[in-house]
C-alpha cells in the first residue's frame, strides 16, 4: 500500500510556482494578485482564507482579503465584485462560501468575470471543462488530478466510482476522468444518497473517490484488493483527547488501507492540494490577463 502524500506533492508544486513567480519578477512583470472576499465571520471560512493568504506569501503572490459584514445585500456584494472585475491589478479572486442565506450564491458566482474566476465555479468555466476546452478547473478536482499524475496511477480503461454528486467535487470529477486525457479515459459511475446497492458498485471499482460527506462511510468490505482510494471528506468527530475531536474522512482508513494499492490520508491528502491548485489557477490567470 502506497500512501498518497498530498503535503509533499503540494510542497513540490509550491516550489515550481515560486520559481515561476521569481522568473516573472526578473522579467519586469508583477507578482500575481489573488483577492479573497469574506462575508461574515464563519470560523471555518476565516481559517481557510488565512491559509490561502499564507500560501500566497510562500509563492510570492500579492494577496488581499476584503471583508464585509453578513448584513451586506446581494446587490452591494455584486457591486464590489464588479470593481474587482474591472481592476487590472487583480488577476483572480474568490468569494468564500458559504454566503449568508439572504444571498443567492449562484447569482454571485455568475457576476464574476470568468477570466478571474480562479475557483472555477462560473458556468462558463464549468461549461468549458465539460467540453474539454481551456478553463479554470475548481481547486479540489484539479488537486485530485494532480495527485493521480504525481503517483502515476493508471486511469485508462479503469472503472472509477465516485461517491457524491456535488457541483464542487463529484460532478466535475466524473467529467474530468471520462475525458480523453491522462488522467482520464475511465468508465465512471456516480453514486449518491439514492443509489441502491452502493457496495456492489464500489466492489467493482479500480478507483474510488469518496466525496459524500459521511464520516467513515466507505468500509473495508466495500473495497476490492488493489483499488486506489481518494478520500475528499473531512469531518470533526468527538474524541477523548486534548482537542476534544479528531478529523476523519469519508473512508474508514484503518479498514480500507490494507486492501489498497494507493490511498490518501485525512488530513494530509487532498486538502493541501486544494489550496495549491488555487495558486496554479491564479498564476495562469495572471499569464492570460497579460495577453
Amino acid at each position: 500500500m502506497i500512501l498518497i502524500n498530498g503535503k509533499e506533492t503540494a510542497a513540490n508544486l509550491k516550489k515550481e510556482i515560486a520559481k515561476k513567480v521569481e522568473d516573472r519578477l526578473a522579467a519586469g512583470k508583477r507578482a500575481p494578485h489573488l483577492v479573497a472576499i469574506l462575508v461574515g465571520n464563519n470560523g471555518a471560512s476565516m481559517t481557510y482564507v488565512a491559509n490561502k493568504e499564507k500560501a500566497c506569501q510562500q509563492v510570492g503572490f500579492k494577496s488581499s482579503v476584503l471583508t464585509y459584514p453578513d448584513t451586506i445585500t446581494q446587490d452591494e456584494l455584486i457591486a464590489e465584485i464588479q470593481k474587482l472585475n474591472n481592476d487590472p491589478t487583480v488577476d483572480g479572486f474568490i468569494v468564500q462560501l458559504p454566503l449568508p442565506k439572504h444571498i443567492d450564491e449562484q447569482s454571485v458566482i455568475e457576476s464574476i468575470d470568468p477570466s478571474k474566476d480562479v475557483d472555477g465555479f462560473h458556468s462558463v468555466n464549468v461549461g468549458n471543462m465539460t467540453l474539454g476546452l481551456p478553463c479554470f478547473v475548481s481547486a479540489t478536482p484539479h488537486g485530485i488530478m494532480e495527485l493521480l499524475k504525481a503517483y502515476n496511477i493508471e486511469t485508462k480503461g479503469k472503472h472509477c466510482v465516485i461517491l457524491g454528486r456535488s457541483n464542487i467535487v463529484g460532478r466535475p470529477m466524473a467529467n474530468l476522468l471520462s475525458q480523453k486525457t491522462y488522467p482520464g479515459n475511465c468508465t465512471v459511475t456516480v453514486c449518491h444518497s439514492l443509489t441502491p446497492n452502493i457496495k456492489d458498485l464500489t466492489l467493482q471499482a479500480d478507483i474510488i473517490i469518496a466525496a459524500i460527506g459521511v464520516p467513515e462511510f466507505l468500509k473495508g468490505d466495500m473495497v476490492k484488493e488493489g483499488a486506489t482510494v481518494i478520500d475528499v471528506g473531512i469531518t470533526r468527530i468527538p474524541a477523548d483527547n486534548e482537542k476534544g475531536y479528531r478529523i476523519v474522512g469519508d473512508v474508514a482508513f484503518d479498514e480500507v488501507a490494507p486492501k489498497c494499492s494507493h490511498i490518501t490520508p485525512v488530513p494530509g491528502g487532498v486538502g493541501p492540494m486544494t489550496i495549491i491548485s488555487l495558486m496554479e489557477n491564479t498564476l495562469r490567470a495572471a499569464e492570460i490577463n497579460e495577453k
